[in-house]
């Protein structure tokens, strides 16, 4: 526990909870109530009292509200743009739903850190008003300082698990909403890869066989996809991501290797496939480190209930992330194509709709 010295110098002295460290969390030394935080160097209380004094409530959270609203406007503008008719209105149905998953997500990481008393900020928004998404997410600067592996279990699990409840609700409205439709061979559109839950749930709605046709999503389906698609990028287990802070909790010292293995495998997988629009996401992991840093005290155990769950979440990586997530539809050739090539001829079955590009000066083909 933390207690003053003969000369007003907070010093750390051992007390009944490090013999017994899982009776109860650990807690930062209490500050003097509209005091600055303390600084563990030598000096006086008195000292460390004319500093300045720590920021009120609002002040903490007036820059992160403003760049909340402006990631509202940036994803209903995206909305608008890419999946409605233009108009402000119609960017709701894909901005209301995703910054609710996100809202989720972050919130939960939030409170959960305030339940375990770890310093942390509140989360701040990054508005992009650029395509597809209109926001790189959130962020949210944690004290390293993490009591135990539970409480860094509790932190780390509680943001995919709070943002993946109203994802798949709005999955399956999302779904229902969408339709099958053929799909057109214009080029310059772009192509959104299925992850298997994606898929499983669409069949439940339409006929999946039926070639030469796709999924054209609702808005709402599309907030659904990326709030899939972020929760499930978040569980990768390494580094600071969520899936590091569960991995680390699960296996402790051991996870560094695993996760540098993993993170091997996947380097390797992006060159040999040539998918360099990971190289960003890549730059990141490695910068902010692939090895997880312990907490105050790893030898806390985090019981059956915590280690199935754990190992369950981490395992919908499988069904719900996509290597290839987002694609541009090429152009067909202008010119015809040889009859021996029937790269952009679907399928001739008469029981179904048939689209087949023939190349020609007339353009496309259609036959029913």
């Amino acid at each position: 526990m933390w207690k003053y010295d003969e000369n007003g110098n907070w010093i750390l002295v051992a007390d009944a909870r490090e013999e017994n460290p899982r009776s109860e969390p650990y807690y930062p030394p209490l500050q003097k109530e509209n005091s600055a935080p303390f600084v563990f160097a030598k000096g006086s209380y008195e000292e460390h009292d004319q500093a300045p004094r720590v920021p009120s409530e609002f002040a903490r959270w007036k820059k992160p509200l403003i760049f909340y609203l402006l990631t509202w406007l940036s994803t209903t503008w995206i909305g608008s743009m890419m999946y409605g008719s233009g108009t402000f209105l119609s960017g709701l149905w894909f901005s209301v739903p995703l910054m609710i998953i996100l809202t989720a997500h972050e919130l939960g990481h939030y409170f959960q850190s305030r339940r375990y008393r770890v310093g942390c900020s509140p989360p701040l928004f990054i508005p992009v008003p650029l395509p597809p998404f209109g926001t790189f997410g959130a962020v949210i600067r944690m004290d390293a300082r993490i009591p135990n592996v539970k409480a860094l279990y509790d932190i780390g699990i509680s943001g995919p698990l709070a943002g993946l409840v109203p994802t798949l609700v709005f999955m399956i409205i999302g779904i229902a909403l969408s339709s099958v439709e053929i799909i057109s061979l214009s080029g310059g559109s772009l192509i959104f890869g299925e992850p298997l839950l994606f898929r499983w749930v669409s069949m439940l709605f339409f006929d999946r066989s039926i070639p030469g046709t796709d999924l054209i999503l609702h808005p709402i389906g599309m907030a659904a996809w990326t709030g899939l698609f972020i929760t499930s990028l978040n569980l990768f287990p390494m580094g600071q991501l969520d899936g590091g802070h569960v991995f680390y909790a699960l296996l402790k010292r051991k996870a560094a290797w695993c996760s540098l293995i993993l993170f091997s495998l996947i380097v390797f997988l992006v060159i040999f496939y040539e998918q360099w629009n990971w190289s960003l996401m890549i730059l990141l992991v490695m910068f902010f480190g692939i090895e997880h840093p312990p907490t105050c005290d790893d030898s806390v155990a985090l019981g059956l209930p915590r280690k199935v769950l754990g190992w369950l979440t981490l395992a919908f990586i499988l069904i719900g992330f996509t290597p290839n997530p987002i694609s541009e539809q090429a152009a067909p050739p202008k010119k015809e194509a040889p009859r021996s090539k029937t790269i952009y001829s679907i399928r001739e079955n008469p029981e179904y709709p048939v689209f087949s590009f023939c190349g020609s000066e007339r353009g496309t083909d259609e036959r029913f």
